[in-house]
């Protein structure tokens, strides 16, 4: 059955994430900027549990995380463990809770980190801050029970045949808290599903498929075939990405995503699967909302438990 997926924000709900720029913080005393953080992070943590209740509600089976829920944690100018900040047992207590309720109602979370999350980079410096920031990830999908934190490949370099080797040899390295949750998405610019799932293939990390970013930058295999075998990367419920460009196909640039989705985007193999489909588009829950009533029956929907518990 299918598990829609609502991504990060509300469009009407009421329902905010508080965020801070590093700018801001670089004013502030070390011991007023530790408050200050707190406070955001409290308010995130109360707030995600309000979105999973949302959820909840509303029969949406999978809520995938910002990744500012703790603003800023790795920046090499302001970055902080989470024990620095007062009242921090409290708001890891929050997010357990959030990961309890989460697991108690069957319902899905996820992350999908920033584009500067790049394991492939030359430059081992950019690498080394990528792996932090996963880390930093791991650390609240562990509290949360996060089964993805998904990436993209990154750039080719002007080499994508060794640059894939890089991003292979980086994700074999990585501590298992990271690894057991990382999965890999096709793009709509470098990589294409055909060039990330003999990666999938040989490191044992699925493949997060965007028929969206398929249909952008095509590779010659249909979207059927092309589900078919990321399904087969899996070793839990597979996640899949759905959305509909801002301009009908064919005009435009069908990169930008439209507030809403075309039911006829939604691919027919998808029909009946057991996966989770996160919808990304610019309404927010309005969209996923809509959707679900447009295909509901079709498609089968019923929120499923992950498969993987950690």
């Amino acid at each position: 059955m299918i598990r829609f997926g609502l991504c990060c924000l509300f469009r009407e709900e009421a329902i905010k994430f508080r965020r801070t720029t590093v700018k801001y913080l670089k004013t502030l005393p070390l011991d007023e900027r530790l408050r200050y953080l707190a406070a955001i992070c409290r308010h995130n943590a109360q707030s995600l549990f309000e979105a999973l209740q949302f959820c909840r509600r509303h029969a949406i089976g999978d809520f995938r995380i910002n990744s500012q829920i703790l603003p800023v944690k790795t920046h090499p100018e302001v970055k902080y463990r989470i024990e620095e900040l007062p009242g921090y047992d409290q708001i890891v207590d929050t997010f357990k809770d959030c990961g309890a309720y989460a697991r108690r109602h069957g319902l899905r979370t996820t992350f999908h980190p920033d584009q500067f999350i790049v394991l492939s980079s030359p430059n081992k410096e950019v690498v080394r801050r990528a792996i932090a920031d996963l880390a930093y990830h791991a650390e609240v999908a562990e509290w949360v029970h996060a089964d993805v934190i998904n990436i993209h490949a990154g750039g080719a370099y002007g080499d994508k045949a060794a640059t894939l080797r890089r991003l292979a040899q980086a994700i074999m390295g990585l501590p298992e808290a990271i690894r057991s949750r990382l999965t890999l998405e096709n793009d709509d610019r470098v990589y294409t599903p055909q060039d990330l799932l003999p990666i999938c293939r040989d490191t044992g990390i699925p493949l997060v498929y965007d028929v969206h970013h398929h249909r952008c930058l095509p590779d010659g295999q249909g979207v059927a075939k092309i589900t078919s075998r990321a399904l087969s990367t899996w070793n839990r419920e597979p996640l899949f990405h759905l959305s509909s460009p801002l301009t009908p196909w064919g005009t435009g640039n069908p990169r930008n995503h439209h507030d809403f989705i075309d039911p006829a985007d939604f691919p027919q193999s998808w029909q009946g699967l057991d996966i989770t489909v996160e919808v990304e588009a610019k309404a927010k829950e309005v969209a996923v909302l809509k959707l679900k009533g447009e295909i509901g029956s079709r498609a089968k929907i019923k929120p499923n438990k992950p498969q993987r518990q950690s």
